[in-house]
């Protein structure tokens, strides 16, 4: 059954007490309620969805960000502050991608981590934008646009990878 469950989540579905599948913001909020797997490695299978099919799927601001590299504006969005233990999953996938442990206050505005979930998932790709050259970071699984890595975070990585909120849907630890 757990398979199912990741199906599901990784098309945008969750199943409903009665088994039936929903979508888009109810199965998003659904999937906070630790439907996904926060041990989920990347296997190397992609999911590949029609630019329709996301927009049903994402948020308005989530499509943007997600899927066209916009990004939200500097202290806005909602787990900038959350504190919670738990692990950071790719809003579009459910891929995990941060451990609250990583997350530190970097004052820029976005969440910010000094280490990755598991190096199988996250890329990393150079662009330049109009402050030059960056390393733009996405997920493997579905291809979405997170934010981008510095090389200005704490020790031990000396790294910051800057993610924005509406790329991220957090699980709370179960304790």
């Amino acid at each position: 059954m757990p398979w199912i469950i990741c199906i599901l989540i990784a098309f945008g579905l969750s199943l409903t007490s009665c088994g039936t599948a929903v979508k888009g913001q109810e199965a998003s909020k659904m999937a906070n309620d630790s439907l996904i797997d926060p041990q989920l490695i990347f296997d190397g299978k992609t999911i590949e969805k029609s630019e329709a099919e996301w927009q049903n799927q994402l948020t308005e601001l989530e499509y943007k960000i997600l899927r066209q590299k916009g990004t939200e504006r500097a202290f806005t969005g909602a787990l900038l502050d959350n504190k919670k233990e738990g692990t950071y999953c790719c809003k579009a996938c459910a891929l995990p991608l941060f451990k609250s442990a990583h997350k530190f206050d970097s004052g820029s505005g976005w969440p910010s981590f000094w280490d990755i979930f598991d190096p199988k998932n996250i890329e990393a790709q150079e662009e330049y934008g109009w402050t030059g050259k960056q390393i733009e970071i996405h997920c493997p699984r579905c291809k979405s646009h997170l934010g981008h890595v510095f090389d200005d975070g704490p020790k031990p990585t000396g790294l910051r990878y800057c993610i924005n909120s509406a790329c991220l849907q957090f699980v709370e630890q179960k304790k």
